[in-house]
């Protein structure tokens, strides 16, 4: 309409009330006042007798524009109101819960795990318990063929925030990273992260920290609290690999005792060794010393020293051990039937496309069009739908106590020291400058109980 005004297309506008047309001052001043006269148009609003020919009608045109302002900032903030008792209630009001969770069908303010998604998240946890950086966990996830939190939600048919991009469903390191730091898998409730700028505008910023909205124990939670705090922790080590996509098992937790710089790791292109970080980054002006050692050796140290503690202090009892369920298995069944479900209907589908291209509702070309669309979604599905058949018939059955149990022993031995274990009981490891003339090296470990 502003366009065809703008080309003098028409001569009036016939509004019931000037409300209809715009409640923001701005505007009224800008197209009422401004370019509706230029242009030639003349502006009636009904309902409040206004008139851009009858003079001395303006100033009511103001007034009425300013009383409709202060009509929305006031809708606005008694909006803004009713969501803030919401967020504090620890009522979920956004448009689509996080990767791993669904909105409850019985209470759209209450979200639940979403089985398929939540044991996904899991995985993601375990890898980053195991040492596995942020890029590698994607490239795992990716290699299996699992889809990105946005394809996941499209595929089923979910309307999510985010656009569909062409990246074949491909996770990546940002994604991973928000969900290994995203509270809410705790079963805590947080909301209020970005705000609007105000009513009139679309700028979106963030909100500090302290003015979150952060209530506990809203929804069931996926991941554990503990398991939480260790991911947290091993994120903070800033750990870095050496290309394999792994961490060392003593990444970012040793120490110089002197400088209290991280150790670097080097290699001599036979053995890896882990010196003082100030002394590899300070050029010829060394700040530090090499405070070097082998990291193998120390590897050998602290394992021993853990097995030695755990199999002093920790005794094996068969209640301890209970067979798990097999959440990725109850997964795989629930999503094969959903694809099974999708598959019908788009069969279905395809019959009623058919039926209205013979009755004429639709052209030729059109059909063409949507009917290719089916055929490649329901072939996408059917190449999905074979590689769970696949995974469910080699997946071994969850095993019993007795094994439970001697895999539990064999555990406890810890012929591979896990870095999750190393994370949730040392602190730091102090290394200090070898002696010339004994050949000694302190080696000081900072225990967390």
């Amino acid at each position: 309409m502003i366009q065809a005004a703008k080309q003098k297309k028409f001569q009036i506008i016939l509004c019931k009330s000037q409300s209809r047309f715009t409640r923001d001052m701005e505007l009224v001043e800008k197209y009422i006042h401004g370019l509706f006269p230029i242009w030639g148009i003349r502006f009636i609003a009904v309902a409040d007798n206004a008139d851009t020919e009858v003079k001395g009608n303006k100033k009511a045109r103001q007034i009425n524009g300013l009383v409709n302002e202060w009509y929305l900032e006031d809708l606005s903030e008694n909006v803004r109101m009713v969501f803030d008792l919401k967020r504090r209630e620890g009522k979920y009001i956004g448009g689509f819960p996080i990767y791993g969770y669904r909105k409850d069908p019985a209470d759209k303010n209450h979200i639940i795990p979403d089985p398929e998604a939540a044991e996904v998240v899991r995985q993601i946890y375990r890898w980053s318990m195991e040492g596995h950086g942020r890029q590698n966990i994607a490239y795992l996830l990716n290699q299996q063929g699992i889809p990105n939190p946005t394809r996941y939600k499209a595929e089923r048919g979910w309307t999510c925030n985010h656009p569909i991009k062409n990246d074949f469903g491909l996770w990546n390191k940002v994604t991973v990273g928000r969900i290994l730091t995203n509270e809410m898998y705790t079963g805590v409730m947080i909301q209020g992260r970005r705000r609007k700028v105000s009513y009139k505008s679309k700028v979106i910023i963030d909100t500090p920290e302290d003015q979150w909205y952060r209530v506990e124990g809203t929804h069931e939670a996926i991941i554990d609290r503990a398991t939480f705090d260790a991911v947290q922790r091993g994120l903070k080590l800033r750990t870095k690999t050496d290309g394999s996509g792994e961490a060392h098992l003593l990444s970012g937790l040793v120490k110089c005792a002197d400088c209290g710089s991280t150790m670097s790791k080097c290699s001599n292109g036979k053995r890896a060794y882990l010196r003082c970080k100030l002394y590899a980054d300070s050029g010829k002006q060394k700040l530090c010393t090499r405070h070097s050692v082998r990291l193998d050796q120390l590897i050998d140290l602290v394992s021993d020293r853990i097995r030695y503690y755990v199999q002093t202090y920790y005794e094996l009892d068969a209640a301890d051990i209970q067979p798990q369920k097999d959440t990725r298995r109850e997964a795989l069944e629930q999503e094969r039937k959903s694809i099974v479900a999708q598959l019908e209907k788009r069969s279905q589908a395809l019959k009623t496309l058919y039926l209205d291209k013979v009755a004429g509702i639709i052209g030729e070309g059109q059909f063409v069009e949507l009917n290719q669309s089916f055929l490649d979604e329901k072939s996408r599905l059917e190449q999905r739908l074979g590689r769970i058949n696949e995974e469910l018939e080699n997946r071994e059955q969850p095993q019993q106590q007795a094994d439970l149990m001697e895999k539990a022993r064999k555990l406890l031995r810890l012929e591979a020291v896990p870095r999750e274990l190393v994370i949730g009981l040392i602190d730091c490891i102090e290394i200090g400058e070898r002696n010339p003339n004994t050949g000694q090296q302190e080696v000081k470990i900072s225990w967390k109980f």
